[in-house]
């Protein structure tokens, strides 16, 4: 199967991009202090692990705030896996460290399988900066898988000012690369409030982000992250899925199941959850429901497969 189109805002669970916002917190720490002390920034660490649901919090998402993670779901009995699994772990040596392979075996850890909806396998996804993504299936040639790295690896730069390297030199005859832009204090604040917990003050300085830059892509989704938080902090889980079970026609209990959803990962769910609401809806209440949907869908991103499709079936509905 050909690699898909990255999309680096596909989000799997906003607990866990909070997760890697406070382990890249005290990541600069660490390497601020070492840097004072003029120690090295970083120890040598590994291009390949395997990792399994137990240590997969800190060797994959902690991980992830300081070095892309590409993930490799495989299995003994896989052919296909047998061709793919010896490529990247190849590539990963020569990147050098610019981003680490971690290896997780499908039949030792269904539960990670399960989460990320694997739907075969090779399958091969990455975690930036707390954020999981799907790259692509099957054993892809390796040229392609060099093109989606390569993306990968400037996304990760750009986005999220993200440098891998820790894990060795740079192959001889190719300049190590540069340090990353730095981040606007404004949005830097902004993330740090997020990451503190502070949602209304991270909510008030992504607004004051984008009222200087209204196209900012990092700031719009920090701030619908952070918007949807403060929606289902406190809330009663168990309360607000009752009252959505027992009246269809509830469009604010509708909505509020919809924040749940999406939080709790289930992204389709929450997506088609209030496309059902605008079709059985008219006026205002619509309108709400719609509007509703479209800040779901900046949490998510305008690239994922998933937005792309519950945009079309909105459109169904609509008109």
């Amino acid at each position: 199967m050909q690699p898909r189109n990255m999309s680096m805002s596909g989000v799997v669970d906003l607990a866990a991009v909070k997760a890697a916002g406070e382990a890249r917190q005290k990541a600069q720490q660490a390497r601020a202090e070492a840097a004072r002390e003029g120690g090295p920034a970083a120890a040598p660490q590994a291009t390949v692990i395997d990792v399994g649901e137990a240590g997969f919090e800190q060797e994959v998402l902690q991980r992830s705030a300081q070095v892309p993670v590409v993930i490799d779901f495989w299995a003994e009995w896989c052919e296909p896996c047998k061709q793919l699994s010896p490529v990247l772990e190849r590539l990963a040596a020569e990147y050098a460290g610019r981003f680490v392979l971690a290896k997780i075996d499908v039949e030792a850890n269904q539960m990670l399988f399960q989460q990320f909806g694997v739907q075969g396998i090779p399958a091969v996804f990455a975690v930036v900066g707390g954020q999981a993504l799907p790259l692509f299936q099957g054993a892809a040639p390796e040229a392609q898988i060099r093109q989606v790295l390569d993306q990968l690896i400037q996304v990760a730069e750009e986005r999220f000012g993200i440098v891998g390297g820790a894990a060795g030199p740079v192959p001889e005859g190719e300049e190590a690369a540069a340090p990353a832009v730095p981040e606007d204090p404004a949005l830097a604040a902004a993330h740090q409030a997020l990451d503190a917990g502070d949602l209304g003050g991270a909510i008030q300085a992504y607004r004051n982000v984008l009222s200087d830059d209204p196209a900012n892509t990092e700031a719009k989704l920090g701030l619908a992250q952070a918007e949807l938080l403060q929606r289902v902090e406190g809330a009663d889980q168990q309360a607000v899925r009752k009252a959505a079970a027992d009246d269809p026609a509830d469009v604010d209990a509708q909505i509020a199941a919809a924040d749940l959803d999406l939080v709790g990962g289930h992204v389709e769910d929450s997506f088609g959850r209030l496309v059902e609401t605008v079709r059985r809806t008219v006026g205002d209440e619509r309108e709400r429901a719609r509007l509703r949907l479209l800040e779901l869908f900046e949490v998510i991103g305008p690239d994922d497969p998933r937005v792309t499709k519950a945009r079309g079936a909105l459109a169904r509905v609509l008109f």
